[in-house]
């Protein structure tokens, strides 16, 4: 399979991996035909990537962090609980219902346990399904990179659980922002701004008496946009004054927040988004946790298609742990964009002369 962008893609391809919808279930499945007019539609709703088969790449095997099933079920919970809380907005409720806290602590146990079983993928969370709002995605993925990295720390379960319940409801609070600031295309004047950063304080007050949720994740809200150098906030706290815990969820925040569609921008590359996290390391983000954070991160997904500094054109087909940057790229064609009757396969991590120039999309 081959991973191309929805804008570039040719009609007619066939779907290799589903699209889901905003609940979580398959809209199209794998082999569906890709029509102009769907693929109109994929664009419009801010999917920016699929993928699809190409006989020249169908060997290669994109596996899932979690199952079908699994993402399905944390959906539909994340989306029920959070759009309560937004009802509750509007009628100045508050968090009322006290079993909520049970909900997300048996969601993130099942997805700890899906984890658990294929601990070794790299990150390569494409987004593939359509939304009706940001926030529920969002929040799932920040989950499963926080698992990812407590996992390769040798976290113990109770304390995953933990880290895991402080990413998924990190940005709780934002069910309290008015959906005409928190969805709004442009940019934000400086009382809509100072009203979104709220949401970390407002969080942690929704989440700090909720039974079943450690008050540690309550303070994983309130931190999460604190930075080493005392240039977040609510409170411009520094370095271990944030807890260990919000300063891996504040990464993994940024960066989903970078490489997802928003309805003010488009998505970053996943390395575009990592050349960002990198250029902020030592001084707003641990620079030993963003180097762990990138070596669990597929920076080129499988299936992208890159440029060399030979000027070949070629395929990621695997991926090379600790050396993420430099994956084993399939050549398919030569500097002259020739396609090449015999494809070959250089392993980036052990010639080193040879690069990612750049993607081709």
């Amino acid at each position: 399979m081959r991973l191309v962008s929805t804008t570039s893609c040719p009609a007619g391809s066939r779907l290799a991996r589903s699209i889901y919808n905003e609940n979580g279930l398959v809209l199209l499945g794998e082999d569906a035909e890709l029509t102009e007019p769907i693929l109109r539609r994929l664009v419009q709703h801010g999917i920016p990537f699929v993928y699809i088969h190409d006989e020249r790449t169908d060997d290669i095997v994109v596996p899932d962090v979690i199952s079908e099933e699994t993402r399905r079920t944390a959906i539909q919970v994340i989306r029920s609980s959070f759009k309560q809380l937004m009802e509750n907005r509007y009628r100045q409720q508050g968090l009322t219902d006290i079993r909520m806290g049970k909900r997300f602590k048996d969601l993130v146990r099942l997805i700890i346990d899906d984890v658990g079983q294929n601990s070794q993928v790299m990150l390569m969370l494409t987004d593939m399904s359509i939304k009706d709002h940001y926030l529920f995605q969002h929040s799932l993925n920040v989950c499963l990179y926080s698992i990812i990295i407590g996992m390769a720390c040798g976290y113990t379960r109770d304390e995953l659980t933990t880290l895991a319940l402080g990413a998924l409801l990190h940005d709780i609070g934002k069910t309290m922002v008015p959906d005409e600031i928190l969805l709004k295309p442009g940019r934000l004047e400086p009382p809509e701004l100072e009203i979104v950063k709220k949401h970390a304080y407002d969080g942690f007050v929704m989440l700090k008496d909720l039974p079943n949720i450690p008050l540690i994740a309550a303070h994983c809200a309130l931190q999460h946009h604190e930075r080493l150098d005392g240039s977040g906030y609510p409170r411009g706290i520094r370095g271990d004054e944030i807890h260990e815990y919000a300063q891996w969820i504040g990464l993994a925040d940024s960066y989903d927040a970078m490489t997802s569609h928003r309805v003010y921008r488009k998505a970053m590359l996943p390395h575009e988004a990592m050349e960002v996290i990198f250029t902020e390391a030592g001084s707003k983000f641990d620079l030993d946790k963003v180097v762990l954070f990138r070596n669990k991160v597929a920076v080129y997904p499988l299936g992208m298609t890159v440029r060399l500094n030979t000027g070949e054109t070629g395929i990621v087909v695997d991926l090379n742990g600790a050396n993420s940057h430099r994956p084993v790229v399939r050549v398919l064609k030569d500097a002259d964009g020739q396609d090449l009757q015999v494809p070959y396969e250089i392993d980036l991590s052990k010639k080193l002369n040879v690069m990612i120039a750049g993607v081709e999309q």
